[in-house]
């Protein structure tokens, strides 16, 4: 049995220590504040990103390099791995799948890139799913599916308090955003095809919160064999408490890990950002 080893990308929001528990080796993306090149993971912080965006400083991102995919692919051959399994952002929101898939082919060792169609921790969910199938002893091709199936089948809700940030970086419609802007009603968005698309719009802050803890408990509802849920925010943690704590209340379950989410997609969503993932266990 081929010995498979997991990589991701730092969208999926997984920390050093939950990576290193499962045995996922993580690949940062490049975060640029004004002039100044930072990697994610190591040198940024969400709070540097909420305070660059706030003074309108340029905030972008850059996926990691075909290299920057093949030194790992490398280390994890020379540590043993006989194959390799690299999930990661979907590939309409980011051109990071394509660096893996040119690593790909110089890698020493077989690698199978899965595009999860999602952002955030649904893609830590997938890569999650892909280590548990690993450790349940499934073949590559086993591991890979846990993983897509995983990613194909999440729910991602957000919460924004606008969508110019996600205009300003392509990831919305200006359409959309204008429409939001004009209207001055808060968006619930959602990943559809890879892709950010508006869900709903509400009046109020309070009344779109609530519309995403519906949302998020119609889909764990949905979840005929458990679920795995986790929040996120960006510069918001006193909000995202309060949401995990009604969800996880309506759900009847265990307190639900509340996480800000990296720089990379910090930039992308500004702050006040509330989302919620639900991954369902096939």
């Amino acid at each position: 049995m081929p010995r498979v080893a997991i990589v991701t990308d730092s969208t999926s929001s997984l920390s050093a220590a939950d990576a290193a528990a499962e045995g996922i080796s993580v690949v940062p993306l490049q975060v640029i504040i004004g002039a100044e090149v930072y990697t994610e993971g190591v040198d940024v912080t969400s709070d540097m990103i909420s305070d660059a965006l706030a003074s309108f400083v340029p905030v972008n991102t850059s996926r990691p390099t075909p290299d920057d995919f093949l030194n790992v692919y490398q280390r994890l051959a020379e540590e043993g791995a006989d194959a390799i399994v690299s999930v990661h952002l979907s590939a309409k929101m980011s051109g990071t799948l394509d660096s893996a898939l040119l690593a790909a082919k110089e890698s020493p060792v077989p690698v199978t890139c899965i595009d999860s169609t999602q952002v955030g921790i649904a893609t830590g969910f997938a890569a999650g799913r892909a280590a548990e199938a690993r450790d349940a002893g499934e073949d590559v091709a086993g591991v890979a599916d846990a993983a897509r199936r995983a990613g194909e089948s999440s729910t991602c809700l957000l919460y924004v308090d606008t969508l110019e940030y996600l205009k300003r970086g392509g990831r919305v419609g200006a359409a959309a955003a204008l429409i939001g802007s004009a209207l001055a009603v808060k968006p619930i968005l959602t990943i559809r095809d890879g892709l950010v698309v508006p869900l709903e719009r509400v009046r109020t802050q309070a009344k779109a919160l609530a519309r995403l803890e519906a949302l998020a408990v119609e889909s764990a509802q949905a979840c005929d064999k458990g679920f795995q849920i986790g929040v996120q925010h960006l510069s918001s943690p006193a909000i995202a408490e309060a949401v995990a704590g009604r969800l996880s209340t309506a759900l009847a379950i265990d307190p639900i890990a509340v996480d800000e989410v990296g720089a990379s997609i910090g930039a992308h969503v500004g702050p006040g950002m509330i989302s919620v993932s639900v991954t369902p266990r096939c």
